[in-house]
């Protein structure tokens, strides 16, 4: 019932590959699976948030992307791998779930439900496809670049090529960054860089054909505050779903709060 304090259950899926994933579940009723974004574990005080604030009403389930926190890294790396971690997680919430993602983690989850009737309706944080000549323009080898940073024992220089080219931080404010300590937790999970390159694709170019097969009912969802490109790319992604709804959230960027997020989720993912 709302109200009750919903504890943590923390396991582990096995996705095809045999690579473990770990999550935490929460709450109780239909499933929900929160999918972060580039940089991010289930630590991440947004979805932990997001987590607590759904766990009254639904069973949610909020896992390391594998590579990162408490989950495995099987190789190759392939998309395809990603999508049957996500299904692993799906098999033991019962067969079906709602899915979350955010930025990066959005364009995942939207290639997640192409032809997937186990997930029943998805909603797309600013997933960043590049539909405007006003955002960054990316290498075609952009993920190639990031691996080989991390190959030549420069993890950190990865980090900081995805921040300053793909999400379009100042140089100034990531030398500052580098200066802090949390920047080892950056340089930790920089291999996973060169994966969130390569769900966004080359150039992020909006595959608007694929994702006419998302029949699934989706929002997708984007901050006012975000810059211009990023609004667009939210317009172009709803444009291309048949059954999606956009919704512009005021005064929010793309780290968006969970205060904010939490209404427009529950008022969607609720109607039966």
């Amino acid at each position: 019932m709302p109200g009750r304090t919903h504890h943590l259950i923390t396991g582990t899926a096995l996705s095809a590959d045999g690579t473990s994933i770990a999550y935490d579940r929460s709450g109780a009723g239909p499933a929900i699976i929160l999918v972060q974004s580039a940089m991010t574990d289930r630590s991440h005080p947004t979805l932990v948030a997001v987590a607590a604030a759904l766990a009254p009403w639904f069973t949610v389930y909020n896992y390391d992307r594998r590579g990162r926190g408490g989950s495995g890294d099987n190789q190759p790396y392939a998309v395809a791998r990603e999508i049957e971690d996500l299904a692993a997680l799906i098999a033991i919430a019962g067969g079906s779930a709602m899915v979350f993602g955010g930025s990066s983690g959005a364009g995942l989850v939207l290639e997640a439900a192409v032809g997937n009737p186990a997930i029943s309706r998805v909603v797309a944080w600013e997933p960043p496809y590049h539909v405007d000549p006003s955002a960054p323009e990316l290498p075609a080898d952009f993920g190639d670049r990031l691996s080989q940073l991390v190959s030549d024992g420069r993890p950190g220089d990865a980090v900081e090529l995805f921040m300053t080219a793909a999400a379009e931080v100042p140089s100034q404010a990531v030398a500052a960054m580098r200066a802090d300590p949390s920047w080892a937790a950056a340089e930790a999970v920089a291999h996973t860089l060169a994966y969130e390159a390569a769900v966004m694709g080359p150039g992020n170019e909006l595959p608007a054909g694929r994702f006419a097969s998302v029949t699934q009912p989706t929002l997708v969802l984007t901050g006012g505050n975000s810059p211009v490109w990023m609004v667009n790319a939210g317009k172009a992604v709803a444009a291309a779903i048949p059954r999606a709804t956009l919704r512009v959230l005021d005064g929010q960027m793309h780290n968006a709060a969970a205060e904010a997020l939490v209404p427009e989720l529950l008022g969607f993912f609720m109607i039966s």
